[in-house]
């Protein structure tokens, strides 16, 4: 296997080459950089302006970031990652959510214009992405335009003393698919292979990542590979990233479709509520994919 994750050209998804690539991205490593993805590059550079402006707001006004769900509002340094901060909201798409969020952090419009530009060119995005990654299992009409989409900036205070410890423990992502802006100047981002082998992923400019969440196995009836990773402090710079989180089905069960299920693959987890999960992964402290065997049939 190679030592980096695949490119993926989003604008050639439509090719039966480039899909049957992105299906051997899902499948072998669960992480994927994209090109030609259409969000401008000048508001993605908008973006990572106003998420240091609110991740520079005194501790007073950041706390004021509640969580919907856990983990969805502001988190502060804390002893098991005390170099990593974020703000949050729940629900991209939902204007409630972001209004709430903006009035918490006494956002100026023209950042929520910002902000608000971004969550639609990235929730188009990743609904486009799931909706290839079902056609390349042979999935046709897939819809994800009504999964929710968390949303959380990152602050990452990497010091010299702090340079090789980590700034985010291992973990999966509890969802289906994350997209990432990375720091295009501080990397320390690293997946895990298939062999259990760390792999760096050093920032490019212009692109964004995928990276598979426990979700995307379930739903793919175990074809798809929920990727551990992790961030390690690899330089003395402040080090920031913009994560859009797809989570699962607002309404109903996690489950895989009719079309992954047949005599020769059997439904391998039984249907769950996602919230559900996610309260099982906190409640037994399982961040890197372990509650998925909680929920196993075979």
């Amino acid at each position: 296997m190679e030592d980096t994750i695949p490119v993926i050209d989003v604008e050639n998804l439509s090719d039966q080459t480039e899909g049957k690539k992105l299906r051997d991205a899902c499948e072998k490593w669960g992480c994927f950089r994209i090109i030609n993805h259409s969000t401008p590059l000048t508001l993605m550079a908008e973006m990572k302006r106003v998420s240091e402006a609110l991740l520079d707001l005194p501790v007073e006004i950041k706390k004021n970031n509640k969580d919907v769900i856990a983990g969805s509002g502001y988190k502060a340094p804390s002893d098991v990652n005390p170099l990593y901060e974020a703000l949050g909201l729940y629900d991209l798409g939902s204007s409630q959510v972001m209004q709430d969020f903006c009035s918490q952090l006494n956002v100026t419009p023209y950042q929520r214009q910002v902000m608000e530009a971004y969550g639609k060119a990235i929730h188009e995005l990743a609904v486009k992405i799931g909706e290839k990654m079902a056609e390349s299992l042979g999935i046709f009409g897939a819809d994800f335009e009504d999964w929710p989409c968390q949303f959380r900036i990152n602050k990452y205070h990497f010091t010299p003393k702090a340079i090789g410890s980590l700034g985010v423990q291992l973990h999966t992502d509890s969802g289906f698919l994350t997209i990432l802006q990375d720091d295009e100047s501080v990397g320390g981002l690293e997946v895990v292979n298939q062999s259990g082998s760390f792999v760096s992923v050093p920032p490019f400019h212009g692109t964004l990542l995928v990276n598979l969440g426990d979700i995307a196995k379930v739903w793919s009836n175990g074809r798809f590979f929920n990727v551990k990773h992790r961030v390690q402090c690899k330089k003395a710079a402040i080090r920031f990233s913009i994560a859009t989180f797809m989570l699962g089905p607002r309404k109903g069960n996690v489950e895989a479709p009719i079309e992954m299920v047949d005599h020769d693959h059997p439904r391998l987890y039984q249907p769950f509520v996602y919230e559900d999960f996610r309260k099982l992964r906190v409640s037994k402290k399982m961040h890197t994919g372990e509650a998925l065997e909680l929920l196993r049939l075979w």
